[in-house]
């Protein structure tokens, strides 16, 4: 749209004719001297078109420029709105951290069955399952020690293999709103960030037993009931680690990198003095 002398009227310096303007100004020549103004804003308010098709054109677009502006305010209320959200989850987290007082074995590593394994990546969740033998037989088997600080360490062998050849398929964290001691439904759901599936070649080298030891008996492995047993979380810390290691595409590296560093925040471990893995398979 040209402005280029097209007439206005001010109610204080009066007739002047539009001598430059862009898309956020106008300059007017009026008999006491030029003057710019805010386009689209100036008019209908400061300055009225002589020319009434020219003057709907620019209402017509101060009209769209104000529900823009609108949008904008909208868009920007949700932003600082979600900053904020963000923001109190942060300080909320870190509080829990802070105050969380951390079970040297808070971590789970589950038994993955073949038919389980493709639900388990899908639905990222696990089942604790029931009680097989005591007084509480059948009931529901509650993991009690999971919390926030909890990572679930996905495991399989094939029915032919023997426990030493228990190799480690995925991890992730539990989510943040999860308590194991309220839990009703035995399904212990993943953290939405902190999850990591394995490829079957990754898995061929993450050997459960390389972590894992029973201290009573160090060269047992054994596993006869329940889908889950706790474990230490410094073994854990080690777990991921080797993860790291195992990513070669600089974005899974990152997360993996990104979960460690996480989870040894909140278990509050160190991660330079993490001793190397020395598990079952590992000993002499």
């Amino acid at each position: 749209m040209d402005l280029l002398k097209k007439q206005v009227t001010h109610r204080v310096f009066g007739l002047g004719n539009i001598v430059d303007f862009s898309d956020s100004f106008v300059e007017i020549q009026f008999p006491k001297g030029n003057k710019k103004f805010v386009f689209p804003d100036a008019f209908g308010t400061y300055l009225i078109l002589s020319d009434q098709r020219t003057a709907t054109a620019v209402k017509k677009i101060k009209e769209k420029r104000m529900i823009e502006l609108e949008k904008e305010e909208i868009r920007n209320a949700e932003e600082r709105a979600t900053q904020l959200k963000e923001q109190q989850v942060r300080m909320r987290n870190e509080n829990l951290i802070r105050n969380l007082k951390i079970h040297p074995s808070s971590q789970a590593v589950f038994w993955c069955q073949e038919e389980d394994q493709t639900r388990v990546f899908e639905d990222w969740s696990v089942t604790t399952g029931a009680i097989k033998t005591g007084e509480k037989k059948g009931k529901l088997n509650r993991p009690a020690r999971l919390h926030q600080n909890s990572a679930c360490l996905l495991t399989a062998r094939a029915p032919e293999e023997h426990e030493q050849d228990r190799r480690i398929l995925g991890v992730f964290m539990v989510s943040t709103e999860f308590v194991g001691k309220t839990c009703e439904d035995g399904i212990v759901p993943a953290h939405e960030e902190f999850r990591i599936q394995l490829t079957e070649k990754e898995a061929e080298a993450m050997y459960f037993w390389n972590y894992y030891v029973n201290e009573k008996s160090p060269h047992s492995m054994t596993w006869n009931t329940g889908r889950y047993r706790y474990f230490d979380n410094v073994l854990m810390a080690q777990i991921l680690r080797d993860i790291i290691s195992l990513k070669k595409k600089a974005p899974e590296k990152e997360a993996a990198q990104n979960f460690f560093d996480h989870f040894c925040k909140i278990n509050r471990i160190d991660k330079i003095a993490l001793p190397k893995p020395n598990g079952s398979l590992l000993r002499d």
